[in-house]
């Protein structure tokens, strides 16, 4: 396993403040909120792309994910999604991260499908995924897996295990792992107070079957990216994420297979 963590646990901070806390706390990588905030985002000119591919770089870092905000089915017309989704990609790979997070945002995995199979050719072509997180109105393995499915463009999608969203909605670490199968491309982490009350806390104080989901990815082979999803961005009141990092870096050193 290799560990990330997310700029969404920095709001405020600026792409060099997120390397450092990456670089000093053990990280091989970082995954960029994608947000007009961060300075990360499509609107990015061909300059600003090279500089935060190459501070990255600088910093040993690798871009491990691009957080984006794209709701696959999300309900409306298709294009608008499309053309959306097609700018994060092309962003992923000038910054050379493996792959675009999208939520579900609607609960018909036909027309996830439908989009996911419309940009297959473009990220092929880019090299990069389309990962689609337990989240939302699709927060269990056994809804993503279906939306996956559907789509059948297993060389060009992914899923990511968010490990709070699918416990809390009644689905355990073990069923989703099974529903994820050979999609899991990503995990993020955390931990949080319940599963009615999501504030973030650190690793092991929380609600979150850590042990127990990193038991499963270690039986399993899982050697992909974790990331450390600590979302200070939506709860400020909590501790910084540097903090934080070293629990992540435990619970990976701990499970790693």
């Amino acid at each position: 396993m290799k560990l990330a963590v997310s700029t969404l646990g920095m709001p405020g901070e600026g792409l060099d403040r997120a390397i450092e806390i990456a670089a000093g706390g053990g990280c091989q990588g970082l995954e960029l909120r994608l947000h007009q905030d961060t300075g990360v985002h499509s609107g990015l000119d061909a300059a600003g792309r090279r500089s935060v591919r190459e501070r990255v770089e600088r910093a040993g870092l690798e871009i491990s994910a691009l957080a984006g905000y794209v709701g696959i089915c999300e309900p409306g017309a298709d294009e608008p999604v499309i053309e959306a989704l097609t700018a994060d990609l092309q962003l992923a790979a000038d910054l050379g991260a493996p792959g675009v997070r999208v939520f579900p945002r609607g609960d018909d995995p036909a027309v996830g499908a439908r989009r996911l199979k419309a940009v297959s050719g473009t990220a092929s072509a880019l090299g990069t995924l389309v990962l689609v997180e337990t989240h939302d109105l699709m927060a269990t393995g056994a809804a993503v897996a279906g939306l996956l499915a559907e789509a059948a463009c297993p060389e060009t999608t992914g899923a990511i295990w968010d490990l709070l969203h699918p416990w809390r909605h009644g689905e355990s670490p073990a069923d989703t792992l099974a529903a994820l199968g050979p999609y899991l491309t990503y995990v993020q982490v955390k931990d949080a107070v319940s599963a009615e009350d999501t504030t973030p806390v650190p690793m092991w104080t929380g609600s979150v079957p850590l042990d127990e989901s990193g038991e499963l990815l270690r039986g399993a082979g899982y050697d992909g990216w974790v990331s450390l999803e600590w979302e200070r961005t939506w709860y400020p009141q909590v501790a910084p994420v540097g903090e934080i990092v070293p629990g992540a870096a435990d619970w990976v050193r701990r499970f790693a297979p």
